[in-house]
């Protein structure tokens, strides 16, 4: 073991080119799996167009998957919905077609669920890309209501918050604690 010593700084580097690799074919693979389910809710979204009111698409295509494929996960009826709101939020918002990929796809369940316009989900959206964010990490931020605070630090005071700061020489008035 002793003769391996003083390569252990060269096999280390090997180690780094391993666990970077690991780390592009995971973003590659999330890459494709978004796609899939957003072209998987264009699909839906336009045969359910088309489908009578009533008939039901989605329910016999979640009925279908469950008896072909059962050890297919997330076909259910509620992520065939899911499908179809990702492709309607985002279809035709040419500002989100590049952050897409780059999410998780519980991370993009959780902004869709939670935000209530589409600055808001763009908001999330480059954040999460930003700083990396795990599930955790977003639900933390979106529940601490961070853009609402982050979009008021952003306005410029009203005069009569302003007024009143002067007046009292109370800052806490006007401020918005960010972290």
């Amino acid at each position: 073991m002793s003769d391996l010593t003083p390569y252990g700084e060269q096999f280390e580097k090997i180690v780094d080119i391993i666990e970077a690799a690991k780390e592009r074919a995971y973003r590659k693979v999330n890459e494709e799996m978004i796609l899939m389910y957003r072209d998987i809710g264009e699909y839906i979204s336009k045969q359910s167009e088309k489908a009578e009111y009533g008939d039901s698409f989605v329910q016999k295509l979640a009925d279908f998957f469950a008896a072909n494929y059962p050890d297919l996960k997330g076909f259910n009826r509620r992520g065939l919905y899911r499908m179809r709101q990702f492709y309607e939020l985002y279809k035709d918002n040419e500002k989100v077609s590049p952050l897409v990929t780059q999410l998780s796809w519980t991370n993009h369940l959780k902004i869709m669920s939670a935000c209530k316009s589409m600055e808001e989900r763009i908001f999330y959206m480059n954040m999460c890309i930003k700083e990396r964010l795990s599930k955790r990490e977003l639900e933390r931020q979106i529940d601490s209501g961070y853009y609402e605070r982050y979009m008021l630090s952003q306005k410029p005071l009203t005069p009569a918050i302003e007024e009143s700061r002067k007046a009292t020489g109370n800052i806490s008035i006007c401020a918005v604690e960010l972290y």
